[in-house]
């Protein structure tokens, strides 16, 4: 699947902050991705949940190719139409209120804390986050990200954040205070193995930060741009942040974050605040309104919802056959446990068979196909992924 000059060459060449599956693509169209010798792979990790609108998606690239041709880049210094378009875009299908872009997810989560910080003023300086939650490997979205496996190597991590099991109402009461800034959720902690948060913890999230004075951030990096059916996972809970996180799939394949936050908060930065060179491109946000409007479709919204239903229900089976402990998702979001330490083993062996898989823990596969794959696409997975279980 991959030339052992090819791993010599990265190994070389890369620092070794990467486990990499052993095979390279040169081509993506759609749910698929394909090596250099032509085989096609289903792809059921989309990026990492990047690649919602599908690999090389035809009006994407148009949009890309004709930008790169006219103005690629001018810095934040001046003002670029596909940047202030892109925003509007983003204000009027979420809260309402202005946006600040950056380039990663990590670094949303990043201006999405300095935010914080500064609408809280010097007696609010704590953070409310919960276990097993990802926010981005950058120093202070690490200290919002409740697993120390990946924190232990970094410490001391920026100061104030606290920790609570997710759903967990008690103890996410006893955890907000008056010294709380922000309340920092996932609406499906998407890193550990997707965990749908309960819609009834949610909203006490919503109603503490209310309470309190602190502000509510909804980090829809992974589940933002249709992942969960709506085009924010937060609309189908009934809520409304008071600041939320995009990247991933917003911009199509091609790098770019945002920030926004509700009016009234949105106003908090100031120039000199924050601010990202690359940020905000013409070429980024050409790429991103492309993605936005395929994403932005209520029939494939329909589509993500029945299929995401159909394929869940499909990893019940497998639940109910005995092959698989747990199944859990929302939308094209799912993942099962297995009985067994063989996680890798399952992500190798579907490998091999043509699918894309990842394992977020030993026991815990996890499943994030574009939102254009078939309903077809999908059952030959859910058949693959039982020939591996039985095996």
């Amino acid at each position: 699947m991959i030339r052992e000059e090819t791993i010599a060459r990265e190994q070389a060449a890369l620092m070794r902050n990467y486990g990499r599956y052993p095979v390279e693509f040169v081509r993506g169209e759609g749910a698929w991705l394909f090596d250099p010798e032509g085989r096609g792979y289903l792809d059921c990790m989309s990026g990492i949940s990047m690649i919602n609108a599908g690999h090389c998606h035809p009006d994407v690239v148009a949009a890309i190719r004709e930008q790169a041709g006219v103005l690629i880049n001018t810095s934040n210094l001046y003002y670029t139409d596909p940047m202030i378009e892109l925003a509007e875009w983003i204000r009027d299908t979420s809260m309402g209120g202005r946006v600040f872009f950056c380039n990663s997810g990590a670094e949303a989560s990043e201006a999405a804390i300095k935010l914080a910080r500064k609408a809280g003023g010097a007696d609010r300086t704590e953070f409310v986050s919960l276990e097993d939650g990802f926010h981005g490997r950058t120093m202070g979205a690490l200290a919002l990200t409740g697993q120390p496996g990946k924190q232990e190597a970094f410490r001391p991590l920026m100061p104030g954040a606290r920790y609570v099991p997710r759903n967990d109402q008690d103890a996410l009461r006893a955890a907000v205070s008056e010294r709380t800034c922000a309340i920092a959720i996932e609406i499906v902690q998407g890193e550990c193995g997707v965990y749908p948060l309960d819609d009834d913890f949610v909203r006490l999230a919503r109603e503490l930060a209310d309470e309190s004075g602190a502000l509510l951030i909804v980090d829809e990096i992974q589940t933002g741009m249709s992942r969960t059916g709506p085009l924010y996972a937060y609309q189908d809970v009934g809520i409304t942040p008071d600041v939320m996180c995009l990247a991933k799939s917003l911009g199509g394949g091609f790098p770019i974050g945002a920030v926004t936050a509700r009016p009234g908060v949105d106003d908090t930065f100031q120039p000199g605040d924050h601010g990202s060179t690359f940020a905000g491109s013409p070429l980024a946000c050409a790429s991103a309104l492309a993605a936005a409007h395929v994403l932005d479709d209520a029939a494939l919204q329909d589509h993500v919802r029945k299929e995401g239903a159909c394929f869940l229900a499909g990893l019940q089976g497998l639940v109910d056959d005995g092959l698989a402990a747990e199944a859990r998702g929302r939308g094209l979001m799912c993942a099962i446990d297995l009985p067994d330490d063989r996680g890798a083993q399952v992500v190798s062996d579907m490998l091999e068979r043509g699918f894309l898989v990842n394992n977020t823990s030993p026991r815990t596969v996890r499943f994030l196909p574009p939102l254009v794959v078939t309903g077809d696409e999908l059952s030959t997975v859910l058949a693959a992924l039982r020939d591996v279980l039985a095996a």
